[in-house]
């Protein structure tokens, strides 16, 4: 499938800034199931900075905007080529081991609840089947609902309200895939949505490193694994470790922050 990508993230402060500086993942991953066939990203008055491909094998551009600043917009556009892979990431060089992913985060530590879902995915049909009992245990406890949680919602609070986001979703299942030992990180990415999926065109999903496969990709917003609707752009422990984008502004001005992100089907 070829996937076109608009994304615009504006940022605006209530009195300028002396500058702000970011750290961006918004390069799409290389592997078997993907390949970029144009991509670019622009910031108003931003100067580039060094760019490097993080142990994960995630390309990270840094960028400074000289102040003051009252606004500035971050646009990405481009064409990602696609390829169903059954959610496994083949073909992805990266250098750090699977097992740093069994470390917690404030997001994603298993309370009592969380590890008590978690144990209800234990079998013996091996980890392959664990990881999709899981994702659908997830899916089950906690609805889609937009709107209900906050960026700094954890997992944990997230399963106790029953009801979140695509990304209070991936950090459930992330915090069960620890809990029992299983590796498991948070993606960041794109979705080109059809009939019957979670609207969000910004999407995120969870990995679970599977013994024999490799990294294996589970969306319990979508109930599936990702295939070729999706677009990977890098990964991290949680939400804000994996963000496309981080940054810190210097000054007092507060920041309100507009994103649109729109992805289409291309004709090929």
């Amino acid at each position: 499938m070829l996937l076109s990508v608009d994304h615009v993230t504006r940022y605006r402060y209530d009195r300028p800034v002396r500058g702000v500086v970011q750290s961006h993942r918004l390069v799409p991953s290389t592997f078997d199931g993907q390949r970029v066939r144009d991509w670019g990203v622009t910031v108003t008055d931003g100067l580039a900075g060094g760019a490097f491909r993080d142990g994960a094998g995630d390309r990270v551009q840094a960028w400074t905007v000289p102040g003051p600043v009252s606004e500035i917009e971050v646009r990405v556009t481009g064409t990602v080529e696609t390829v169903d892979l059954a959610g496994v990431l083949r073909g992805h060089r990266e250098l750090v081991p699977a097992e740093v992913y069994l470390c917690d985060t404030l997001a994603t530590q298993a309370d009592a609840a969380l590890a008590a879902l978690a144990a209800r995915a234990l079998g013996e049909d091996g980890p392959l089947a664990m990881a999709h009992r899981l994702s659908a245990l997830v899916s089950d406890a906690i609805a889609y609902v937009p709107g209900t949680t906050t960026a700094k919602t954890t997992a944990a609070e997230a399963l106790a309200q029953g009801q979140g986001v695509c990304q209070d979703q991936a950090q459930a299942l992330i915090a069960c895939a620890r809990h029992v030992g299983t590796p498991a990180r948070y993606v960041s990415g794109y979705l080109f949505a059809s009939d019957g999926d979670a609207p969000e065109a910004a999407h995120a999903w969870a990995e679970l490193f599977v013994a024999g496969l490799g990294w294996v990709g589970f969306d319990a917003a979508n109930r599936c694994c990702p295939d070729d609707k999706y677009i990977r752009l890098g990964s991290g422990f949680d939400a804000v470790d994996a963000a496309p984008i981080r940054g810190i502004a210097r000054g007092n001005g507060q920041e309100i922050l507009d994103v649109e992100v729109a992805v289409r089907q291309v004709q090929q």
